[in-house]
């Protein structure tokens, strides 16, 4: 159950008569006209709105930089408000990198990065290294990339090129609000090299498979994007030893729901890399990933015959093999699995069909009885097209299927229990005929 944030309404005082005014003496005091500094109207608006704003910022944000930013808006000083409430928000951004972790960020710019060159940081370098961690999104980084050109041109910090009124104020608070200060809490960074060396190193146990999910869970996208890849790279290496791949397949196995578009696309593009550079081992171990992720249907419909054919082989290899009853079920189970990936590529269709009915029907010695479940399985997720295949292939003497069925005996008893399976809307009209001979 999520935690629900609930958040603090802010009442400030009313303006007193004598703030007001004061500003009013304190213009003619100086002799300059009072149109010079806000007029009242608009530090009446901007006092009016500032509790929305601030409602928004957690509460141990509300600092000594914020209390001078209401003070500011309460004597109309718009610029300086603008200074202060930008200070606040990229004090907030620093913490954050900080709460990311400054090692972390030194491995992902490939340079030294310590506190002291967090804080040399420029405004607009702090921005792009903020979108880069993916502390702020593309929106906050345009839009907070706008308020620091506001802040340089129009607030107090430097010589002004004009004056901001309420509206302008509060919608730079607003956006420094949203983007930097509204939320306290920031993804924490992954130790890269600490992360793959675990990665390469002994067999997971549960506790520390959980760890690891959850440090890639809690880091930004962009990131996170990048060790999935890494890991990839790391189970597809021929010389990558068995329980490195085991670690790596367990870590994307339990993270893979949460795949973005953008990690998916990263993985095709770096599986594609391997064919075209002709990398045939990676290229099978990348296929084989993609396989036990659930993931095939990202790959065209030639990698999947590819996967689909191999499978088939083999299991039709063991149903002919010596002690086929007892060695079909897995092969028969990682077909099943494969199927249950997408629709079978009509390329290899036919084959599927057949290997698979007749697995099913078994030869003149028995059936697979631990592989029947699997058989019935695939069989009842057939398509119109695979049951026009079976009806075809049953009744065609010169494939394997139909010379079983001509056999008569057990293999004819089990097609009928196979046709069974089958719903009677999923034949289609050209077949119907022979299904219905077939079933009687």
């Amino acid at each position: 159950m999520s935690n629900i944030v609930v958040k603090e309404e802010v009442k400030l005082p009313a303006l007193p008569n004598t703030v007001l005014p004061a500003i009013e003496e304190l213009t003619a005091a100086l002799g300059i006209p009072r149109e010079v500094l806000a007029s009242q109207e608009e530090i009446e608006y901007a006092w009016r709105d500032l509790p929305r704003e601030l409602r928004e910022i957690p509460g141990d944000l509300r600092g000594e930089l914020i209390a001078r930013m209401c003070v500011a808006v309460s004597a109309g000083l718009f610029d300086g408000a603008m200074n202060y409430g930008w200070n606040a928000a990229i004090l907030q951004l620093r913490q954050k990198i900080r709460n990311f972790g400054l090692a972390v960020v030194a491995q992902i710019l490939r340079s030294d990065f310590e506190e002291k060159h967090l804080l040399e940081l420029q405004d607009s370098r702090l921005l792009d290294l903020c979108l880069k961690l993916n502390i702020v999104d593309e929106d906050g980084f345009f839009f907070l990339d706008q308020c620091r050109e506001v802040r340089n041109n129009f607030s107090a910090a430097h010589p002004t090129m004009g004056k901001v009124n309420d509206r302008e104020f509060t919608a730079f608070l607003n956006r420094c609000v949203r983007y930097a200060l509204a939320d306290s809490s920031s993804p924490k960074g992954v130790d890269i090299g600490a992360f793959i060396s675990a990665v390469k190193g002994p067999r997971f146990n549960d506790h520390q498979c959980r760890i690891w999910v959850r440090r890639l869970t809690e880091t930004h996208d962009a990131q996170r994007q990048m060790l999935v890849n890494m890991v990839h790279g790391v189970y597809c290496d021929p010389a990558t030893p068995e329980p490195a791949r085991l670690n790596a397949i367990d870590l994307c196995s339990d993270l893979s729901g949460a795949f973005t578009a953008s990690i998916r696309s990263d993985l095709i593009n770096s599986h594609s890399d391997y064919v075209a550079k002709g990398l045939e081992e990676k290229h099978a171990a990348s296929l084989q990933f993609f396989e036990k992720l659930g993931f095939l249907g990202l790959l065209n419909e030639s990698e999947q015959h590819v996967v689909f054919s191999r499978a088939i082989e083999r299991l039709w290899n063991a149903h002919n093999g010596m002690n086929n009853f007892y060695n079909e079920p897995p092969f028969a189970e990682r077909l099943l699995e494969i199927s249950q990936q997408g629709a079978v590529p009509e390329t290899i269709q036919n084959s599927f069909v057949q290997t698979v009915v007749c697995c099913r029907i078994g030869n003149g010695y028995g059936v697979s009885n631990a592989a029947v479940p699997y058989y019935d399985e695939m069989i009842k997720s057939f398509s119109p097209r695979e049951v026009a295949t079976l009806i075809n292939k049953a009744v065609d003497r010169s494939s394997t299927l139909g010379r079983r069925v001509e056999g008569g005996g057990n293999c004819r008893r089990n097609l009928k229990a196979v046709l069974e399976l089958i719903d009677a809307a999923s034949v289609p009209s050209t077949v119907k005929p022979e299904f219905d001979r077939l079933v009687r």
